[in-house]
């Protein structure tokens, strides 16, 4: 991998159960794990082309799990963008995604983080209990990108990280190498993906 490569830390977070995984997955293998384990941390490479630019992106997975938040929330100051998961089925899903963002918002201390909003699941619409309206509200109150998706039928899944790194762009577009936020390794394991 060259030095003018585009790299890029995303992480995904939201409450246990609402599929952060399975979009991972789904996202770097293109399959889908019916019967996953509950994550502590997971880190994954990959080098993919996206609007036909190469990108190294590093995608930290991380426990939506109480008792693993102090281990979440390191990943909040040194990751460069975020993509916060809810279940569409889920109110309290909804909720905790909701302070994640504030979280995340109050760390990073600025205005412009990439952040996609991701109501997943869409493939249980009958047990729907989040309205789209309601996600497309904080989408406008701090300025997200919102997508509603299943990692199950891979609806919005890639569109989903795309979108992330498009801001990422965006937002380090024209600044050097050295001035962008170095990418840390994680403590955990790190898988690559090629």
């Amino acid at each position: 991998m060259g030095d003018s490569e585009e790299k890029y830390m995303v992480v995904i977070a939201g409450s246990g159960s609402v599929g952060k995984s399975c979009l991972t997955i789904r996202f770097l293998q293109n399959r889908f794990i019916e019967d996953y384990d509950p994550t502590v941390e997971e880190s994954y490479k990959k080098m993919l082309i996206i609007d036909e630019k190469p990108v190294v992106l590093e995608i930290v997975d991380t426990a939506g799990q109480e008792e693993y938040r102090s281990v979440r929330d390191k990943y909040f100051k040194s990751g460069q963008g975020f993509v916060i998961v809810y279940s569409i089925t889920s109110r309290n899903s909804f909720n905790e995604a909701k302070k994640i963002l504030l979280k995340i918002k109050q760390v990073k201390e600025s205005s412009t983080i990439p952040i996609v909003l991701v109501g997943n699941k869409l493939d249980l619409e009958s047990e729907r209990l989040v309205e789209r309206e309601e996600s497309e509200q904080l989408k406008k109150k701090y300025n997200l990108t919102f997508f509603e998706s299943s990692a199950k039928t891979g609806l919005n899944v890639t569109e989903s990280f795309e979108q992330c790194v498009r801001m990422l762009r965006e937002k380090y577009r024209n600044k050097p190498e050295k001035q962008r936020e170095e990418i840390t390794d994680s403590s955990g394991g790190c898988c690559t993906l090629l």
